[in-house]
């Protein structure tokens, strides 16, 4: 155990523990209490109340990867095979996006598409093959330390020489009325989690790009009918993916329209749909509403150190290091033009060996 030292002493009126730890939980009656992190400090309680102290083992590891999507399993992949110590942290499952994609019909190597959770299984399979540790966990913060960085995680906090921000990407809201009120109730950013949800009912899409029309034609083999609305007057997803939107025939089109609202007191009853050429509004009786406007990086867990640009993604050079010596960025959540498996899977490898002469240069 990293942790530093615990003990308790008592006087007549209380008993306190001085605390010296990377990371705390206290836990009194059921109810944790986070306390203390890298500083001494007290917690004085009553000599009847129980107590039970946690103390949580600082992992250390020469390169940390952040997010375990392809991106992510690739850098894990390459800094393994290179000799170093490595742990790919993830707060869910292997895959990221990738994984919550029902066809990746773009990936080099498939003559035909392939399951996106298979592919992040058979990627995690070959990370950890070649000794790279997979952590269940969550990215809280960083900071500096005597020798790289420390990571605060839900699991515990992990120093690393390096580390790889491969943190990915959340869906962005619409921010129209009733999104936030009927999310989890009709609402959903994702039709492989919940299309199944809605079979044989009216659905619709929201979005005009490859991951609103690929889910669209996902969800047209389980809904009776989708719907999919876009601001413009014309997609801006790839042709292949429009020639295929056309082939549905339960598909229906709704440009230069916006969602002005998720209507529904318990769950989506229905939409409000504004046009936005004769600005005319019309109700629209569906059962789910698939959210695909964009995405938003997930970088809040180091915005303290690393520079970002003004949508929030990490700013990287060519062989992707940060503003910060010893920090790196892959995939979806650095400034980048293209964000496919292909490039993710590119970046990883490119971070991994950057970390790598990195860490050969300090030796």
């Amino acid at each position: 155990m990293q942790c530093h030292r615990a003990w308790p002493f008592t006087d007549q009126n209380c008993r306190s523990f001085v605390i010296h730890s990377s990371s705390l939980s206290v836990w009194h009656q059921f109810r944790a209490i986070d306390c203390l992190s890298q500083r001494e400090g007290r917690i004085r309680t009553c000599p009847s109340a129980t107590f039970r102290l946690e103390l949580r083992a600082l992992k250390q590891t020469e390169i940390l990867a952040v997010g375990a999507g392809p991106a992510g399993l690739t850098a894990g992949i390459y800094a393994a095979r290179s000799g170093h110590k490595a742990i790919l942290l993830e707060k869910s499952f292997a895959g990221g996006q990738m994984a919550l994609t029902s066809e990746v019909e773009n990936y080099p190597g498939f003559s035909e598409p392939v399951n996106g959770m298979q592919l992040a299984q058979t990627m995690e399979q070959q990370a950890t093959r070649f000794g790279c540790e997979m952590l269940n966990g969550e990215a809280t913060g960083i900071t500096s330390s005597a020798g790289g960085f420390e990571v605060a995680t839900t699991a515990g906090p992990v120093t690393a020489a390096a580390v790889v921000v491969c943190s990915g990407v959340k869906p962005k809201l619409l921010g129209a009325p009733g999104e936030t009120e009927l999310t989890g109730r009709g609402v959903s950013y994702c039709a492989v989690c919940d299309g199944p949800l809605f079979k044989g009912r009216e659905v619709a899409v929201i979005g005009g790009g490859d991951s609103a029309l690929d889910e669209a034609i996902y969800l047209s083999n389980i809904a009776s009918r989708v719907h999919v609305i876009h601001r413009r007057d014309e997609f801006r997803a790839c042709k292949f993916a429009q020639q295929r939107l056309r082939e549905r025939d339960n598909i229906v089109y709704h440009l230069s329209c916006v969602v002005d609202s998720f209507n529904g007191s318990k769950r989506l009853e229905n939409l409000t749909v504004r046009n936005l050429k004769d600005n005319s509004t019309s109700v629209l009786p569906v059962a789910g509403a698939f959210v695909y406007v964009g995405w938003q990086p997930n970088t809040g867990w180091c915005s303290n150190l690393v520079a970002l640009d003004d949508s929030g993604n990490v700013k990287t050079d060519d062989r992707l290091r940060t503003s910060v010596p010893g920090i790196f960025a892959a995939g979806d959540v650095r400034n980048t033009h293209l964000r496919q498996v292909a490039t993710a899977v590119g970046d990883g490898a490119l971070a991994a060996m950057s970390a790598h002469d990195f860490l050969i240069g300090k030796r």
